[in-house]
Formats: C-alpha cells, structure tokens, sequence
C-alpha cells in the first residue's frame, strides 16, 4: 500500500490533530499547467499556505500527491483511524472517481473537497462531484486562498465535535 509522506497508517488510535491533505492527478503541474485557470502558485505553494495554516491552529498537516486514482484510495485507507480529517483536492477524479468516494464514504473523520477553480462555472462535465456527497462541505473557486480555508474549516468542525 502506498502510504502518505512514507508514514504507517489504517490501525490505531486517530491523531486529534492530523490532517491528511491529498491532492490529485495533475496538481503537481500547478504553475505551469493552464495559469489563466488555476494560478502561477505551485502545488508547493499551496501546501506551505496550508501547513502554516494547521500550524497556526494547532493542527499538523501531511501531504499526499498522486496521478493515480488507486493510490489515492490507499491514502484515504490509511488515513482511518489515523487522521482527524482529510482534506481533498481530487482533480479531474473529483468528477468520475466513485472508488475515491467508497474510500472517502468509509473513513470516519472530517471530509473537505477542495478545488481551486469553481467547478460549477466551469464545463458541464465538471458541474458533478462524487466527493461531494460524503465530503461536510467544500471550498472552491478561492483559488490558493482555499487551502487555508479549508484547514479554517476543518479546524472548526472539529472544534464543535469535541
């Protein structure tokens, strides 16, 4: 199984405050791919905005990327009973993933779809999300500004389960 920044997961007791943040096939070209769209920020980029914001709420974040539908489903997998919440920007899978969806309908925690972009603005085929039926909300259309408003989000959705 491929695991998050090489960190064991799936069995245990959850981290309070672990956030897995994944992110899906093609992200890692942000900054070059399609500026006008999504941005010149870098997929670096937008994980540091996040990282400093968990940080900054006393979360810590980890960071997974795939272009593989299957090692996303992995991630979500060993995120159970090991993070908090996960954050997911899933790309184009974001439209036809339902195996990323069964994962993501499995795992206990926080769910939050993140998109740059606004997807419902966007082509027809876009205006679907499989994520969003068993994600508690998502943020789109922020561009970078989103990923620290997912951790915000986050953040306080945990704070009114404890």
């Amino acid at each position: 199984m491929v695991e998050p920044d090489g960190v064991a997961g799936g069995a245990g007791v959850s981290a309070p405050g672990l956030v897995l943040l994944l992110s899906g096939p093609n992200l890692d070209l942000l900054g070059q791919r399609e500026p006008d769209v999504y941005g010149t920020a870098t997929l670096d980029d937008h994980v540091a905005a996040a990282t400093a914001a968990a940080a900054a709420v006393g979360l810590t974040l980890e960071h997974f990327q795939s272009n593989h539908e299957g090692d996303l489903v992995e991630a979500v997998h060993g995120a159970r009973g090991r993070a908090a919440a996960v954050i997911v920007n899933a790309g184009a899978l974001t439209h036809t993933s339902w195996s990323l969806h069964d994962a993501l309908a499995a795992y206990d925690g926080v769910v939050v779809e993140l998109h740059l972009s606004n997807p419902a603005a966007r082509e027809p085929f876009r205006h679907t999300s499989t994520i969003a039926p068993v994600a508690d909300g998502c943020i789109a259309g922020f561009g970078g500004l989103g990923y620290p408003l997912a951790v915000e989000a986050v953040a306080r959705i945990l704070a009114g389960r404890a």
